[in-house]
């Protein structure tokens, strides 16, 4: 089975934006009330957890499709290979202010 992508996972998060999918958090905790620190969402069997720094959406720290695959953050990757920076700024912000109302 191939690897999950950035790529893969910035298109879930671009249709969650478009709203073509549903996220909903899931984690005991609210995007404000973490402030700093990892926040996990899910989206339609898809687990991703993004980073909140500050609370401002940061970068995606890991992913888990439905079919069991798996994308997960190395620093050592290069700009662009993580799939918020994939995300126009538009999709970005939107994304943050949906994450903001969960």
């Amino acid at each position: 089975m191939p690897a999950l992508t950035a790529r893969e996972v910035c298109q879930v998060l671009r249709e969650v934006a478009f709203g073509r999918r549903m996220m909903v958090r899931a984690c005991a905790q609210t995007w404000s009330e973490v402030y700093a620190g990892m926040f996990v969402v899910e989206v339609e069997g898809w687990s991703i957890t993004i980073f909140n720094d500050c609370g401002e959406l940061d970068y995606c720290e890991g992913c888990r499709c439905p079919d069991g695959r798996l994308w997960s953050f190395d620093s050592g990757d290069r700009f662009g290979t993580d799939p918020i920076a994939l995300l126009s700024t538009w999709e970005h912000q939107t994304i943050e202010r949906m994450l903001h109302k969960l």
